[in-house]
């Protein structure tokens, strides 16, 4: 977890200038709403979300985990497994192990490192496959640098909780690919989608629209994200290096200077070949982009994501919506919003306003944070048959999709509940240490 570097005397003055003067019961009232988030999150986690996917994926015929739940709660045994899929997974029970001790958690998350090895990683070329069949068989064995990023964060997670040096060695040795085949060492930056033995391919993965879309926010986001997880446990000095400059990359290239929303699409220049503002990942990125500066140590580059974070984060309220949700995008083009709410963005959402209000102490961050997991919780947890719906539309039905698959995973939600979790829990010791 992160340092809270909010902590100080200055969050709580802040907090406390905001209400009447002396108000004590101001901040106790704080605390309880904090404590009434974490407690709801907490139990999601254990009794609605982890639980659905326990007793729903797990294939205990070919082993592993199911490709494909429908939203109708049926399982397709005969769906191919996806290589996103599969990492998220590993990372999820991984972290909730840690996070919880419950040994239940390692038995699945041991299941999908043992699995993920098995079948996802290729023997002769290294990286992990982006698809295998039911089975277990290579489906499309393209190496894409956003599934492999996913592969790292998982067996990280493994090797963070538990201490396991085979996932560790795994991590780095994707790591190593990364680094020798996919980094542009020209321009900076990464390049995204390779042959199977890590032949630069120009395949469109995800939402590319021209051949000029070299390099993409997502892409970056989710590696950064996977480089912190990575020098968590293994803080070699080329770590440190690699991850101070996808820090560096996102402040200098991917984040607008004028607007603070990220730049989507980029060519290899990273000159902007996009007009697409996607609020989720702008407020993920607010927090991300803190999580890994936060790691490294560096006081002057932690100031400017501080900065930066809370500029993003401002940004994005003119997605929030007064039942608390957040629009999923808006084309600068035609300036048409997509008004439909999307799981991950929401819960993107909760942390990042946490995040935010826990850098600057302002209030209407901790409410958006709150209002968000209300509207969160009020729409998407199905209390019926467990597990959550994927989508909602602007009128508050729920949207078709599965409930899990390719991009369908416990990795988004799981970890905004764990996140609070953890974040919650640092508070009150603070607190209690005074």
């Amino acid at each position: 977890m992160k340092k809270v570097f909010v902590l100080s005397s200055l969050l709580f003055v802040a907090l406390i200038s905001g209400c009447k003067s002396g108000s004590k019961e101001a901040v106790q009232g704080t605390d309880a709403r904090i404590d009434q988030l974490r407690n709801e999150v907490e139990a999601n986690l254990k009794d609605n979300l982890l639980s659905w996917w326990s007793a729903k994926t797990v294939d205990y015929v070919n082993g592993g985990f199911y490709g494909r739940v429908n939203s109708k709660d049926s399982v397709i045994a005969d769906a191919d497994k996806g290589g996103i899929l599969n990492a998220r997974i590993l990372w999820t029970y991984s972290a909730a192990y840690r996070v919880t001790g419950d040994t239940s958690y390692l038995r699945l998350a041991t299941r999908a490192k043992d699995y993920n090895l098995k079948y996802f990683i290729d023997k002769e070329y290294g990286g992990a496959y982006f698809s295998i069949d039911s089975k277990g068989q290579p489906k499309s064995t393209v190496k894409q640098i956003y599934t492999n990023a996913f592969f790292i964060y998982g067996f990280a997670e493994y090797a963070r909780a538990t201490g396991d040096k085979e996932a560790l060695e795994a991590a780095k040795a994707i790591f190593e690919l990364f680094e020798k085949h996919a980094l542009d060492k020209e321009a900076n930056g990464y390049f995204e989608v390779f042959s199977r033995d890590w032949q630069r391919i120009r395949e469109r993965m995800i939402g590319e629209s021209s051949d000029k879309d070299e390099k993409t926010m997502n892409t970056s986001l989710h590696l950064m994200e996977a480089y912190a997880n990575l020098y968590r446990v293994w803080p070699d000095p080329r770590m440190a290096e690699s991850l101070k400059n996808m820090v560096e990359l996102f402040l200098d290239r991917i984040i607008d200077k004028n607007t603070y929303h990220l730049i989507n699409f980029m060519d290899r220049e990273w000159n902007r070949t996009s007009d697409v503002d996607s609020y989720g990942h702008d407020i993920e990125c607010s927090w991300l982009l803190h999580e890994a500066a936060s790691l490294l140590g560096d006081e002057e580059l932690l100031k400017r994501v501080e900065e930066t974070s809370v500029k993003m984060a401002e940004t994005v309220e003119e997605a929030i919506q007064p039942d608390g949700s957040i629009y999923y995008e808006k084309d600068l083009a035609s300036g048409h919003i997509n008004k439909n709410r999307s799981w991950w963005a929401q819960v993107e959402t909760i942390v990042g306003y946490f995040n935010a209000w826990e850098i600057s102490g302002n209030e209407k961050f901790l409410d958006n944070s709150i209002n968000c997991w209300s509207y969160t919780r009020d729409h998407f947890v199905d209390n019926v048959n467990g597990g959550w719906f994927p989508n909602v539309t602007d009128d508050g039905q729920v949207g078709r999709g599965d409930k899990a698959g390719h991009w369908i995973c416990p990795y988004h939600n799981g970890r905004m509940c764990m996140e609070i979790i953890e974040r919650v829990e640092k508070l009150n010791k603070h607190n209690a240490d005074k």
